[in-house]
């Protein structure tokens, strides 16, 4: 699936994660939501460069844990998503949840973005939850 996806890491380790099954869930999980994965580029990194790419491309001067940027055109997902793995890191400690899990919502929270789910506005947060609990379940199902 490489052709499908990339991972770079800036300014950070990379995460241990065996992405081979990383990428067959997430393309599982556009199956299940009727998108085909085309290209997603995730470039993992740190606090100052997700701030430095939210103030550039959106005019938002704060920290957070994931950028999306859409090119999804009709069912065909495409798009780069920007992770901040110290924000993820301090997310997973501040909710008492392990590292790697938390990662792996975020991972899925941008491809569930690129299907069209958000999370702005009242009641859109709840659904977006629903639908990155249902994917880690998902990942647990394959994957334990």
């Amino acid at each position: 699936m490489s052709h499908i996806f990339t991972w770079e890491a800036l300014d950070t380790v990379m995460p241990a994660l065996d992405f081979e099954k990383v990428e067959t869930w997430l393309c599982k999980v556009a199956d299940n939501h009727g998108f085909e994965m085309v290209r997603v580029n995730y470039l993992l990194t740190d606090d100052a460069n997700i701030l430095d790419y939210n103030i550039k491309y959106l005019n938002h001067s704060y920290f957070t844990d994931i950028i999306t940027f859409d090119y999804t055109s009709g069912n065909r997902i495409a798009g780069d998503i920007v992770i901040s793995l110290d924000t993820v890191r301090s997310n997973a400690a501040q909710l008492g949840v392990d590292y790697r899990s938390e990662l792996l919502r975020v991972i899925v929270h941008g491809v569930l973005h690129l299907c069209g789910i958000n999370d702005k506005l009242p009641g859109e947060r709840e659904i977006m939850e629903q639908n990155e609990n249902e994917a880690l379940e998902l990942f647990n199902q394959c994957f334990s």
